[in-house]
């Protein structure tokens, strides 16, 4: 008879695809992991993993196993998430990743209320790039996570929370500075300062000015880098141009905020969205997160209307 605590152990061995750190996830010896997890596959007469690969690796049969036993991991939690709601009770532990581009902009307008109104959810954030997130989401590791969408990923579900606008930053220096019309093709100079890869703003802004690089870059030096304020300071210091999204703006001293403009012939936007799995069982506390957030922005924000979403990939 399979158990749930074996499905446990599969899930937690597919995970991190090494034994020792599985059991120790679970909190058991290692011996007696791989003790069930041999009981399993000997009762279901069929081999889940393939211990001769490096790393461990789950056999065709055993991944197909190991994807059911995520759902029926998700399932029977939904259980003990229904009688939650009978008594009322908003508690229980949520797992949230976001984006660099996102997490000092966002993360402080709705977090602190959050807990507030709540005080026995416990809450733990991990900032991560988005195709870390999604890799996360599909191993169980995280809950949710808060990122740039569309994703069109199989087996994830998106939750649209608000529409920012993708605005140009500048150095006082460029032509752009005084420019009255503002195309994106305007931006696809060789003096555009990026983000690294991996960021999904990145991928945005090529996206949206289809911007290539090239060998003749008029900047002074190359850097790619991993925070907005970095390529902001890059820009007052060496010149050029970046893109941001719209709540960089706030608590931006005068003297920065001069230094934006906003495109004329389109007005480019950011969708950003809660994304979970469609196996997700804390569906209050996403719905609760979702309305937080709804609530700690500004209601223009919520009109994906008013501009027109730019594709991230």
């Amino acid at each position: 008879m399979i158990t749930l605590t074996q499905l446990e152990y599969i899930v937690a061995v597919d995970t991190y695809r090494h034994f020792g750190q599985a059991a120790e996830s679970c909190f058991i010896t290692q011996p007696t992991l791989s003790m069930q997890v041999k009981k399993l596959e000997e009762d279901l007469e069929i081999i889940i993993f393939d211990r001769s690969k490096h790393p461990l690796l789950p056999t065709d049969v055993g991944q197909r196993i190991i994807d059911q036993a995520r759902i029926v991991l998700k399932q029977s939690e939904e259980i003990n998430n229904i009688v939650k709601d009978h008594k009322n009770q908003v508690s229980g532990l949520i797992r949230i990743g976001i984006i660099p581009t996102m997490a000092p902009y966002i993360l402080p307008a709705f977090i602190g209320n959050y807990k507030k109104k709540y005080p026995n959810i416990i809450i733990k954030v991990y900032e991560q790039t988005t195709d870390n997130i999604i890799n996360l989401l599909h191993k169980d590791l995280i809950d949710v996570g808060i990122l740039a969408t569309p994703l069109r990923e199989e087996k994830i579900n998106e939750k649209p929370v608000f529409y920012e606008e993708m605005l140009i930053y500048t150095n006082p220096s460029h032509p752009l500075h005084k420019q009255a019309e503002i195309t994106p093709k305007d931006i696809a100079t060789p003096d555009l300062w990026l983000l690294s890869d991996g960021h999904c703003f990145r991928d945005q802004v090529i996206n949206l000015c289809s911007y290539a690089g090239g060998s003749d870059s008029q900047l002074p030096f190359q850097f790619e880098a991993g925070s907005l304020e970095t390529l902001m300071n890059i820009v007052d210091r060496e010149g050029g141009i970046t893109l941001i999204p719209e709540l960089a703006k706030e608590g931006m001293s005068e003297k920065r905020l001069a230094n934006v403009r906003a495109f004329t012939s389109i007005k480019p936007l950011r969708e950003v969205s809660l994304v979970y799995s469609r196996h997700f069982a804390k569906h209050k506390l996403i719905n609760l997160l979702w309305r937080e957030m709804r609530d700690s922005f500004p209601v223009e924000l919520q009109n994906g209307e008013r501009g027109t979403a730019v594709d991230l990939r």
